[in-house]
């Protein structure tokens, strides 16, 4: 039985050892995306941080597009998101395509930063998703699954030869 797992476990462990290099590479830049400049932007400071002093949304989404299109000659990108961030006095627009962000002062509008996030596709490789949200799915079940496999059979294979060890003696 001890040697079926061993070959379970070989496998397995083969098996799943792409999936866990891509995951632990992606895990290891991510951690570190808010202190490397080459993976996501770093967050810029606004004039002021009181909201009622800040234009509309609909106003920041014009600037901002504006902006990626003069920056990168890139017209029409649609938004994904706004990420306010009062404390900061910024609006962070971030584009569907592309992976684009533009950072934009909350009161004057003014654009403080075009740059692209290195760290979102990154993060869409790390779970899977850059293929498919269906392949994402799949692909994160297995690897949890092959793991806890893989951590019960190596349990399994380091403590059964010791206890086979004592019984002998």
């Amino acid at each position: 039985m001890l040697r079926s797992y061993r070959v379970y476990h070989r496998y397995l462990g083969l098996g799943l050892g792409m999936f866990l290099i891509v995951s632990s590479v992606t895990g290891l830049l991510l951690g570190w995306k808010k202190d490397v400049d080459l993976l996501q932007p770093p967050t810029q400071k606004g004039a002021t941080t009181d909201l009622p002093q800040w234009i509309s949304l609909a106003e920041m989404a014009t600037i901002a597009q504006a902006a990626l299109d003069s920056a990168q000659q890139l017209p029409n990108t649609p938004i994904d998101r706004l990420e306010a961030r009062p404390d900061k006095g910024i609006v962070k627009v971030l584009f569907a395509e592309g992976y684009w962000e533009v950072q934009l002062d909350g009161s004057t509008g003014n654009v403080l930063s075009v740059a692209r996030r290195h760290s979102d596709w990154i993060e869409h490789l790390h779970d899977g998703s850059i293929i498919s949200d269906g392949f994402k799915l799949i692909s994160m079940n297995v690897l949890g699954l092959g793991l806890l496999a893989l951590v019960i059979s190596g349990f399994i294979l380091w403590l059964f030869p010791r206890k086979v060890r004592q019984l002998k003696k």
